[in-house]
């Protein structure tokens, strides 16, 4: 099959394509013969070698954690879905290949296309682990740093869903965008505190940084302390005493198939910018760069 992979670690010029042997599904596994694959910024970050010791990398190893595509074969035991089932979910191989294997899969609705739904994993799991551990309730105010990406993308209609006001900073050109998805937008950058106290004169209940660009400090002089402020994105967390989230919630299927139904009746909105695969390494170079509007999808033929 045709995959992306890196056999060394480094820049973008790694990333290169080639046939590899299919994938095949052990127990409680399917193997899903990939239509989209997500890219986040965590890919390129393994493939630097900069996580090395939180994900030890065997080579060659394809990048990738999540996937939307066609059921193709069934490991032992597994009994909720079928060959030929449109799925979306967590790979547990790289998903930037032609085929990919999973054990955490939801039914992907009719009316969500491959791209969108494969929006949908990572991110979502991802905001709800973080609103949780922020605890965030109706009525709060949230300060969310970096929010027009994938993650944030979701995680202020999420927060608002809960009853929350959402402040969610960004760059010039996100401004309406967040305005569309139901937060009170402001720019990022100098003069923040000054902006937020404005905009929240009572304070801000919660931080959630999704930019991981310098913006703790603000944070926790907003906050008046390190309480209830969590970062996924600025390994300085734990120097000033925040709370950084790598992942540790459990995946649940059932979650992922109603945030599908969701966005496929419009309730949920996702934003996707698509490259071929074969355009892997351009694609996670605009990822790096960032200002991204939602998701970077990579379709796979």
């Amino acid at each position: 099959m045709k995959a992306i992979l890196f056999d060394r670690f480094g820049g973008t010029e790694v990333l290169h394509e080639a046939d590899i042997e299919v994938p095949q599904p052990g127990p409680g596994q399917i193997r899903v013969r990939v239509k989209a694959a997500g890219l986040n910024a965590l890919d390129g970050k393994i493939r630097s070698g900069a996580l090395e010791a939180l994900f030890p990398t065997p080579f060659p190893s394809v990048p990738g954690h999540e996937l939307a595509g066609v059921v193709d074969a069934l490991g032992e035991g597994v009994q909720d879905v079928k060959v030929g089932d449109e799925v979306v979910g967590w790979s547990d191989t790289g998903s930037y290949a032609q085929y990919a294997l999973a054990t955490t899969v939801a039914l992907k609705p009719a009316g969500l296309d491959w791209q969108h739904a494969v929006a949908l994993p990572v991110a979502s799991e991802t905001a709800e682990r973080v609103l949780d551990l922020l605890g965030v309730v109706a009525g709060e105010t949230v300060l969310m740093h970096g929010a027009a990406g994938a993650v944030g993308t979701l995680a202020v209609q999420l927060a608002t869903a809960r009853g929350a006001r959402v402040i969610g900073t960004a760059g010039p050109a996100n401004q309406d965008y967040l305005t569309s998805l139901g937060a009170t937008s402001t720019l990022y950058g100098e003069g923040l505190v000054d902006r937020v106290r404005a905009l929240a004169p009572d304070g801000v209940d919660a931080v959630f940084d999704l930019a991981g660009k310098g913006a703790l400090e603000d944070s926790i002089t907003l906050r008046g302390g390190t309480e209830r402020i969590v970062t996924i994105a600025d390994f300085r967390a734990h120097q000033l005493g925040i709370t950084f989230s790598n992942g540790g919630q459990e995946r649940s299927a059932a979650r992922l198939a109603a945030l599908a139904q969701d966005a496929a009746t419009g309730k949920l909105v996702t934003t996707v910018n698509v490259y071929p695969l074969d355009q892997a390494a351009t694609a996670q170079q605009v990822s790096h760069a960032g200002h991204v509007r939602g998701k970077i999808v990579l379709t796979v033929a």
